[in-house]
């Protein structure tokens, strides 16, 4: 069996400080593993996105441990965090977050333009990973010309052009109607089929869950269940 690209080991977290202070996770063992898609699903405040902040390395974990590649974080120095961050993991968020000023492949670039990477080689990586979400012909758009799932799309191919271990997405489809939140998915199903690479999907939106391998629901804190799907709705792309 290979080992899982990126693991929590009885991870724990408190919140808050005195009177107000509480426990946001409680014990919480996840593994992911490569070429499968990951939902975690859970109500509003179980702690699906304190579990993605401290898997993403982005927030110290009050107990356990967090090990990415094999490799454990603990102890590790925020330089040390950040580069893991840059090289291991790639970051979907809701609300794209990407430069209003920059054009479509710049966007994509800018992961590899803070690696120090040659302006050459970012631009031939950034191409191709254009091509894999569908998005060739967008390349010298700006994010304002895009749909909001074409923005997503964008958001992705900048999260994978690093070739990242894992790629955690935080509720990227909630802004999204049904189409675009599709296409979305189905973006993130393909890449999910690369077996050196885990996809893990924080969301509460029923309509996706066709595309999981794998489904985990998280309630206070908890594991509370962790399956395995039936078949997942893997679409192939166009470029």
């Amino acid at each position: 069996m290979t080992a899982p690209v990126l693991e929590a080991i009885d991870i724990g977290k408190f919140l808050g400080v005195g009177t107000v202070r509480y426990q946001a996770l409680d014990a919480v063992n996840l593994a992911i593993a490569g070429g499968e898609l990951t939902l975690l699903m859970g109500p509003s405040g179980s702690g699906k996105t304190t579990l993605l902040s401290i898997l993403g390395c982005m927030l110290t974990p009050s107990s356990g441990s967090v090990s990415v590649h094999g490799h454990s974080t603990t102890g590790k120095k925020p330089e040390q965090l950040a580069r893991i961050r840059r090289e291991q993991i790639g970051f979907v968020f809701q609300s794209y977050h990407l430069f209003p000023t920059l054009t479509v492949i710049d966007n994509v670039r800018i992961a590899l333009d803070i690696r120090g990477e040659s302006s050459k080689q970012s631009t031939k990586k950034a191409t191709e990973m254009l091509a894999i979400v569908g998005l060739s012909n967008k390349a010298g758009s700006y994010p304002r010309e895009l749909s909001g799932g074409e923005q997503q799309r964008v958001a992705i191919a900048r999260a994978i052009v690093g070739d990242p271990s894992v790629v955690l997405a935080d509720e990227p489809t909630a802004a999204l109607d049904a189409e675009n939140g599709h296409a979305v998915m189905s973006v993130l199903a393909q890449i999910a089929k690369n077996p050196a690479r885990g996809v893990l999907v924080v969301t509460h939106d029923p309509r996706i869950v066709e595309f999981a391998d794998r489904i985990v629901s998280i309630e206070d804190g908890r594991i509370i269940s962790d399956s395995r799907t039936a078949g997942s709705k893997k679409v192939a792309l166009q470029s």
